[in-house]
């Protein structure tokens, strides 16, 4: 079986999650061709897993100081580029399409008569979770950036219905937490107001990460340059994570039990809708803005949780390459049979 995969590449848990679908697949003996769009190939960081890799413009959403610029979004997105894109991508050798959530290979393959499975996060959402609704363009774009002929939503609960524990991977033997040692990602967000958030709180030390800095160091905050391996060695210190409400790394903060405080961003439904599911769930703290309050009360509480995930990787591998023909549901049963959830039911 040969397969294009398309990533949408704007943030990084879309990555985090084909690098866990890379080693499943291999084993399984499936041939991969990898394609990203939605950043530069210049600000792709380890991605020796992918291969011979392609990238491609496709869309994106610009920012500022933690809310979506809708203006920018749609002025620096170019939609006639992106056509030419998908009808200029040959995918007559392929015997499927995967897509995270990636236009490109979606259409293209909607065009050509392939099928297209839909897996990550984002089609959790054509599902009765905890959802912002958003405008009718949000609705829009939702339902046709990336269409599918079959999907595989992920969530961090099943919510009684058909979706897939997540997929993130950590290394939860490893994870040794230093007290008062935080991790801080919260790339849509000003360096200036992240330092101005923190300010106060001279007796934690702020490892932060951020896509606009160098490594340097300034009493107690650590700033450094994204890195997948750093990221992860330095995720496994920490007792808390303070990040804007995406998928990926709430995942990996859940898996190992550390407490975690977001700020989702501002014009962006989806991780509204996850600030949202978060806060019915009971698994982590949530703040509308960068608020010193909320943040003193989070760093002196106790309020982590932690829930040990299966192998969603492997199961959604083998269930590609056997055709992805059986029932998601029935896998979605087995995988959820295997976690033992906090006790509390979402609201």
């Amino acid at each position: 079986m040969k397969i294009l995969f398309g990533i949408q590449a704007t943030g990084n848990g879309h990555i985090t999650r084909a690098r866990a679908m890379a080693p499943a697949l291999e084993r399984l003996g499936v041939e991969v061709q990898y394609l990203f769009s939605g950043r530069k190939p210049s600000e792709l960081f380890d991605m020796e897993v992918f291969g011979d890799y392609i990238t491609k413009p496709g869309l994106t959403f610009h920012s500022k100081n933690g809310r979506v610029q809708l203006g920018d979004t749609l002025l620096r997105n170019n939609i006639f580029r992106l056509t030419q894109q998908v009808k200029s991508l040959d995918i007559d050798e392929y015997d499927l399409v995967i897509t995270d959530f990636e236009p490109i290979t979606a259409w293209a393959g909607k065009l050509a008569f392939k099928r297209v499975v839909g897996l990550g996060h984002q089609y959790a959402f054509q599902y009765d979770i905890p959802h912002v609704q958003g405008t009718i363009v949000d609705q829009f774009i939702m339902q046709n950036f990336a269409p599918a002929d079959v999907s595989a939503g992920l969530h961090w609960h099943h919510f009684d219905c058909p979706i897939l524990p997540p997929i993130a991977p950590v290394e939860a033997e490893k994870y040794n937490p230093r007290t008062r040692r935080i991790m801080v990602y919260l790339p849509f967000e000003s360096r200036t107001d992240i330092t101005k958030l923190l300010r106060g709180f001279s007796n934690y030390e702020f490892i932060l990460y951020h896509p606009k800095c160098t490594d340097y160091r300034k009493k107690n905050l650590t700033w450094r340059k994204p890195g997948r391996d750093r990221f992860q060695a330095d995720l496994l210190t920490c007792e808390g994570v303070i990040c804007n409400a995406g998928f990926e790394l709430a995942s990996e903060a859940l898996q190992l039990g550390i407490k975690l405080l977001v700020k989702p961003m501002d014009g962006q439904p989806e991780q509204q809708s996850n600030a949202l599911a978060l806060g019915q769930l009971g698994y982590g703290t949530t703040m509308s803005r960068l608020d010193q309050d909320t943040t003193a009360f989070w760093l002196n509480s106790q309020t982590n949780t932690k829930i040990n995930y299966p192998d969603t990787a492997s199961a959604v591998a083998k269930w590609v390459a056997e055709g992805s023909t059986e029932d998601i549901a029935d896998i979605s049963k087995v995988l959820w049979k295997q976690i033992d959830l906090p006790t509390k039911k979402p609201r």
